[in-house]
C-alpha cells in the first residue's frame, strides 16, 4: 500500500456512494481528454480508466502515489505527469475537462490555474473544503461571496452538487467537503479588459466593509462616483455590474 502525508494535505476517498456520484456528474457532459488531479489512492481513478474513448491524464506530486497507481493501473504508465497540478503547463491541446479531489491546500490557487485555461476547459467537477465550494458557488449578497465568486462566475456557471461528510475519507480532515461543478459560459461576459475587471474586483472586495465610492475611489473620476451604484458594498453587486463598470474606470 502507501504511507498518507499530511505534508501534502492528503485524505484519500473512500465513500463509494460519493465516488459514484462524481462519476455521475462527471458523465453528464460529453468529453474527449480528462484531467485528472490529485489522484492520490485511485478512489476515482479506478473509474475514470474504464471510459471508453477518451484520453485519459492524471497529475500527481507525490512519487510514492504515482508508483502505486502505475503498478495498480498498468495502463497509467505513459499518463501520469509528476509535477504539482501549480507548475503544470497545458496537458492537452485541445479541450479538456478537469476532475478531482483537490487538496484542500491548494485549492483555491488549483481554480485560479483553472481560470488561466478557462478557454480550453469547458468543465470542471472538484471535491473541495466546503468553505471554498460555497465561495466559488454563492451569488451576490451572500456574506461568502467575494473574489473567488466573481471572477469564476465571470466565465463559468457554477453549480453546488452535493455536501460531502469528513468521514467519507481516510483519514477524516477537520473540514467538511463540498462538490461542484463549473460549466464555462457560452456568452462571453463584456468588460473592458479582463485586466481591468480583476482588479475593479479585487480592489472593491480588499475593503469590502466600506462602500464602493470609498473601496474603489482611485479608479474612478470624482463625478463618476456620483452615481448611485457606489453606494453600495461590493458584496451587493452581481458579476454582470461590475463588467459594466469596467467601462466607466478612469
Amino acid at each position: 500500500m502507501f504511507k498518507i502525508k499530511k505534508s501534502l494535505g492528503q485524505h484519500f476517498l473512500k465513500d463509494e456512494i460519493v465516488i459514484q456520484k462524481i462519476i455521475g456528474a462527471l458523465k453528464e457532459d460529453s468529453f474527449i481528454n480528462l484531467l485528472e488531479v490529485g489522484p492520490g489512492g485511485g478512489a476515482l481513478t479506478k473509474y475514470l480508466v474504464q471510459l471508453p474513448s477518451i484520453n485519459f491524464k492524471a497529475v500527481e506530486l507525490d512519487d510514492e502515489k504515482t508508483a502505486y497507481l502505475k503498478k495498480i493501473y498498468p495502463v497509467l504508465n505513459d499518463h501520469i505527469i509528476s509535477q504539482s497540478f501549480l507548475d503544470i503547463d497545458e496537458p492537452f491541446e485541445e479541450p479538456f475537462t478537469v476532475i478531482g479531489n483537490f487538496p484542500y491546500n491548494i485549492s483555491t490557487q488549483i481554480l485560479f490555474k483553472v481560470m488561466d485555461w478557462k478557454d480550453k476547459v469547458p468543465v470542471v467537477i472538484g471535491m473541495f473544503q466546503k468553505e471554498v465550494a460555497q465561495r466559488a458557488a454563492s451569488r451576490e449578497g451572500n456574506k461568502v461571496y467575494g473574489v473567488l465568486s466573481v471572477l469564476i462566475q465571470a466565465f463559468y456557471e457554477v453549480e453546488y452538487l452535493f455536501d460531502v461528510s469528513n468521514q467519507s475519507f481516510n483519514p477524516p480532515p477537520k473540514v467538511q467537503s463540498g462538490v461542484i461543478r463549473l460549466k464555462r459560459k457560452t456568452t462571453p461576459l463584456i468588460v473592458k479588459s479582463e485586466r481591468a475587471f480583476k482588479v475593479l474586483v479585487k480592489t472593491a472586495f480588499n475593503q469590502r466593509r466600506k462602500t464602493l465610492r470609498n473601496a474603489v475611489k482611485s479608479l474612478f473620476t470624482a463625478e463618476v462616483l456620483q452615481e448611485e451604484i457606489f453606494n453600495n458594498r461590493a458584496e451587493a453587486l452581481s458579476v454582470e455590474a461590475f463588467a459594466e463598470l469596467t467601462f466607466k474606470m478612469s
